[in-house]
């Protein structure tokens, strides 16, 4: 999370310093799902990164970096 925006916020307003604005607002998970189903939402938003990325990636592409990324991150890493 580059800056103070792109932070989520736990249930008393406050930053989350673990998630991002996308996945937790107002102290809980905007979805609930498993870390596959997780890469499968962000896929759809695959254009929209690519229309501003220095190098594009293609869908598997992604996929695998968000596979190898993923299970380190706090909500995934007992998974």
């Amino acid at each position: 999370m580059n800056t103070a925006v792109d932070h989520g916020t736990n249930q008393d307003a406050s930053p989350s310093t673990d998630y991002c604005r996308y996945c937790f607002q107002n102290g809980a998970f905007t979805r609930e799902t498993g870390m596959e189903g997780m890469i499968e939402h962000c896929l759809k938003f695959l254009d929209e990164y690519n229309r501003n990325a220095q190098t594009p990636l293609s869908r598997d592409d992604a996929a695998a970096q968000m596979r190898q990324v993923f299970p380190q991150l706090k909500r995934w890493s007992g998974q």
